[in-house]
């Protein structure tokens, strides 16, 4: 069976690179990639389509080498960029009246939007600290890691947070069993 990551993140992949960096450096990153993998990005994909992780990670792989100069970091930024347009439209009501921590006791409805498998916990640990677990998810990378950072960093910046800290304390893709994040911040958004 394989495991199915949802259109929007390819979409937002796509959009990042053409926003940020122009529409010639998407020609550039498909360019890289094997025939199947370019016909199906450059068809129809939906924002509730389901398509192979795999080709999620060979994307991510050719945006690291293309636009990124080696540097995985790229992908924090995509996180932040993904949630900017996902927050900000579809998902919105997921940051409406600005609750950092109902926020994030959402992150496996939030999960379920974007992986067909796993589930991700979430446990408050103070007024303004909790800790996010990814599990039984069938698949995983680092740059999916790097996204999930930025995308929640950019959740909670939304709902008022400042001074926001993730670390990601185990992975998967470090042959953890899990993958888990610290969080941190040091102002809560209001009711």
């Amino acid at each position: 069976m394989s495991v199915k990551v949802k259109g929007a993140a390819l979409l937002s992949r796509r959009a990042y690179v053409r926003e940020e960096f122009g529409g010639a450096s998407w020609e550039k990153v498909l360019e890289t990639l094997a025939d199947e993998d370019r016909r199906e990005l450059q068809t129809m994909v939906l924002t509730s389509s389901w398509h192979p992780f795999e080709l999620n990670q060979r994307l991510d792989r050719a945006i690291v080498e293309i636009l990124g100069g080696g540097s995985q970091e790229i992908f924090e930024r995509i996180g932040r960029w993904s949630a900017k347009q996902n927050l900000g439209g579809p998902h919105k009501a997921f940051v409406m009246g600005k609750n950092a921590q109902r926020f994030l006791a959402a992150s496996d409805r939030i999960y379920g939007y974007y992986y067909d498998t796993g589930h991700r916990t979430y446990e408050e640990t103070g007024p303004t600290s909790g800790v996010i677990t990814t599990l039984e998810a069938q698949t995983f990378s680092a740059t999916d890691c790097l996204t999930v950072i930025g995308w929640y960093k950019e959740g909670l910046e939304m709902c008022g947070a400042t001074g926001v800290q993730i670390n990601e304390e185990t992975c998967r893709a470090r042959g953890d069993d899990v993958c888990r994040y610290r969080l941190s911040w040091d102002e809560q958004g209001t009711s």
